[in-house]
């Protein structure tokens, strides 16, 4: 049994699971309420978000009602103990050796990062200490992802299939998961070993926004290369701040007319495709990723954007 989950907090508002050592105290001195799960008009967490795992129904054990500024705010806290994470465990079709498939998932990319085996004690040591592990069959124990290389895997949320036979950790990892030194385990493509095939046999499994990103990447590594010969229009871009930002402009427009001029949707979704690629070009120019530009919007949900917006005007 593992009393390290009594350091869980479930909040009603943000329908989520909260670490202890993450909850900030209210400004008001008078309260022994946590500010971040509810007692003010910003809601910001830090923490698993776990809801997916938890029924509210059996974690709820004492409430709370306040006015603040106006707004009318409830809040309902309970600590999460054993029982409840082994019901959890419960839920789980372990197979005729207590294992079920654990794969983990890039939370911002999406990417497979790597494939593994859990069992109980392994699940219960992600879900507390966020950081994933898995079930060795080889050498009968359990392992965090990392603890050798460091380049651990910090889980944000964790999935059952709808047959509850296998597991997702979503998360967000340190460095490349591979032992390799590859950023996923899964960079051989079938079509790249298959006979009079053109495609490389080392490519990592990428969405289309990755593909992209990792071409315009391509180009401007060639850029080095490039003399007398004629360049590509990405090339062009990356070497003409000027003509990349009237780019942007010019494709932005053309998308907002989308909507005044009641265009279809198939011309709205062309405008995109040319506002997201000017735009990725521009990140690559900076130096920055789609995926950090994932990470902030993620970092985003939890606020409204009135007030994501003057944060943003304090700080400035």
């Amino acid at each position: 049994m593992m009393s390290v989950h009594n350091n869980y907090y479930y909040s009603s508002l943000t329908k989520t699971l909260i670490p202890c050592s993450s909850i900030q105290t209210t400004n008001n001195p008078n309260s022994s309420f946590p500010s971040n799960i509810g007692f003010s008009p910003s809601v910001v967490v830090h923490g698993v978000s776990a809801t997916s795992l938890w029924p509210s129904s059996s974690l709820l054990s004492c409430s709370s009602r306040r006015k603040r500024k106006g707004f009318k705010i409830e809040a309902i806290v309970a600590p999460v103990g054993e029982e409840e994470v082994e019901r959890l465990l419960d839920t789980v079709k372990w197979d005729s050796k207590g294992l079920a498939v654990a794969i983990a998932q890039n939370v911002d990319t999406g990417a497979i990062l790597m494939q593994g085996f859990a069992n109980r004690e392994a699940l219960a040591t992600t879900i507390s200490t966020r950081k994933a592990t898995f079930y060795s069959r080889s050498r009968s124990s359990l392992w965090t992802k990392g603890e050798t290389s460091m380049n651990f895997i910090n889980v944000h949320d964790v999935f059952l299939d709808c047959d509850r036979d296998s597991i997702i950790y979503l998360g967000k990892p340190d460095g490349p998961t591979c032992h390799t030194g590859m950023e996923t385990c899964y960079y051989t493509s079938v079509n790249g070993l298959l006979p009079d095939s053109k495609l490389e046999q080392n490519k990592l499994a990428m969405t289309t926004l990755y593909s992209l990103e990792s071409t315009i990447t391509q180009r401007k590594a060639e850029l080095a290369e490039t003399e007398n010969g004629k360049l590509s229009w990405t090339k062009k871009l990356l070497l003409d701040n000027k003509l990349l930002c009237s780019k942007i402009r010019e494709e932005a427009d053309e998308l907002c007319r989308t909507l005044e001029e009641n265009e279809d949707k198939s011309r709205a979704a062309s405008e995109m495709a040319d506002v997201l690629y000017h735009a990725m070009v521009l990140l690559a120019v900076k130096d920055v990723k789609v995926e950090d530009v994932f990470q902030v919007l993620r970092q985003r949900f939890s606020k409204s954007g009135i007030e994501e917006k003057s944060s943003r005007k304090a700080h400035s």
